[in-house]
């Protein structure tokens, strides 16, 4: 198996009304508009404008600008209403140099709004920029069915997003379950790695979750993903319901002891497993997940794997599943009733039914290769809940079902 990595830098804000558009924005002012100094200044967004996160009464929209800027998200739904987020939480019109962020709320849950970003320069140039607008629809917790899908393990492999891009359909959400990249070894890599993967807007047709890889927290700059992943929670751990399946997204940490010499004192899983064992334990019993007819739990790492055994982890050992996450969180998936974990990290796709021991089962997408990679659709009604892995040519490499619990 092998690692690389990535990373940028931040800044932004939180909003209450609005969402966000697709594609690179045009500019209301022009790119050629001259700076104080005579030169032409090129484009002030650099990114599409990512939906992210989504809820049931809204979602964070995040897109990369090169220089200082501001920026609002502005809003239509179906039934007529519009309006538009525009404030973060300090007061401040939303902002950044890198990155700019929106927080959207107030939306109804299974609404359908078209959403734009207008960005406004922060210099003289006084340029403005206007994104297309793009479709959104919120969670909605009652809604018959649901539909999603489901990435790992992209290494930043162009041709492997570009591939996916095209066969994955839309869906209530995209679940990109982590190693995004291989090390952050430069700041610079960040944005367009998750804002922009391959020269792809990710978001389209499909909001975005991200689950953290072990890749993911890897070198000097994995310290600023945060600013540009949101989550419903704000940590890297949440949980949410899409129509009858609850959704719990989980950190499984790195695949070494965090005393590990190559992480350079740089990480804390141990504590942060134990912060969401207790997470779990109080999670479980909210109505909406306790009662839920399907459970499903995301996470990097496995947490069962085909051959289990101990590691030599000061001569190049790594763990293919994580021991570390199952002896934290076990009891209470037991509890849930979960009846699968879906994760990444080997390389090589599989699926492990439930035991005795182990109740819920493992299912385990390929890639970053193209020849091995894989695209995961999930879909959910009163009758059944599906799974269908395929390579990115199609064939079906796992087909699962399980009946509702409730």
């Amino acid at each position: 198996m092998k690692r690389r990595g990535f990373l940028g830098k931040v800044a932004g804000g939180m909003a209450s009304g609005a969402v966000v558009a697709t594609g690179l924005s045009k500019s209301a002012a022009a790119d050629a508009a001259p700076t104080a100094a005579g030169a032409v200044p090129g484009p002030l967004v650099t990114t599409p404008a990512v939906h992210m996160a989504p809820r049931a009464d809204g979602l964070e929209v995040v897109w990369a600008v090169s220089r200082l800027a501001r920026g609002w998200v502005e809003w239509k739904g179906s039934d007529g209403t519009t309006g538009k987020a525009h404030e973060d939480a300090f007061g401040f019109v939303p902002q950044g140099d890198r990155v700019v962020r929106v927080r959207v709320d107030g939306f109804k849950p299974g609404g359908t709004y078209q959403i734009r970003t207008v960005t406004e320069a922060g210099d003289p140039a006084k340029i403005r920029e206007e994104s297309p607008w793009k479709e959104f629809r919120t969670l909605d917790a009652k809604a018959a069915a649901t539909k999603f899908v489901v990435w790992n393990d992209t290494h930043e492999h162009n041709d492997t997003i570009q591939k996916l891009q095209t066969v994955t359909p839309s869906a209530d959400f995209l679940l990109w379950n982590g190693d995004t990249c291989n090390n952050w070894i430069k700041e610079d890599l960040l944005i367009p790695t998750l804002l922009h993967p391959a020269g792809q807007d990710a978001s389209a047709g499909r909001p975005m979750f991200i689950v953290w890889g072990n890749h993911d927290v890897r070198g000097e700059w994995a310290f600023k993903m945060p600013g540009l992943i949101p989550t419903p929670s704000d940590r890297p751990f949440y949980a949410f319901r899409s129509g009858p399946v609850a959704f719990i997204c989980l950190h499984t940490g790195e695949d070494k002891p965090d005393d590990h010499p190559s992480f350079g004192g740089r990480v804390a899983f141990e504590p942060l497993r134990a912060q969401q064992a207790e997470w779990l334990k109080h999670i479980i019993e909210q109505p909406e997940f306790r009662d839920a007819p399907y459970r499903v739990v995301f996470c990097h790492i496995p947490l069962r794997w085909k051959e289990e055994h101990g590691q030599d982890y000061a001569n190049g050992g790594y763990d293919a599943f994580s021991k570390f996450s199952r002896d934290a969180w076990h009891d209470s998936l037991v509890k849930w009733k979960t009846q699968i974990v879906i994760s990444g990290h080997t390389h090589q796709h599989a699926w492990i039914p439930g035991t005795p021991e182990f109740p819920y089962g493992q299912l385990v997408g390929g890639g970053p290769k193209m020849e091995i990679a894989t695209c995961i659709e999930g879909s959910a009604d009163k009758d059944g809940l599906k799974f269908l892995m395929k390579d990115l040519d199609g064939k079906v490499l796992q087909d699962i079902a399980f009946k509702p619990l409730a």
